[in-house]
């Protein structure tokens, strides 16, 4: 009986752990979802500043000649 009882503070211990590694999974996966996020946004800006640089281009040409 006394053997069980000495068990118990140790089976508490990992759920803390546990935790706490989930926690930092969760933290790595919201990291990789912004950082995702990111270079899509990044991506769209790209394209899309190329877009209005071309038509810029197109504008410059148009009222050069």
């Amino acid at each position: 009986g006394a053997g069980a009882r000495k068990e118990r503070p140790k089976a508490r211990d990992p759920p803390a752990r546990l935790e706490k590694a989930r926690q930092r999974s969760a933290q790595q996966e919201l990291k990789q979802r912004q950082r995702a996020e990111i270079y899509a946004l990044n991506r769209v800006m790209t394209e899309l500043e190329q877009q209005q640089f071309d038509s810029f281009c197109k504008q410059m040409q148009g009222g050069g000649e």
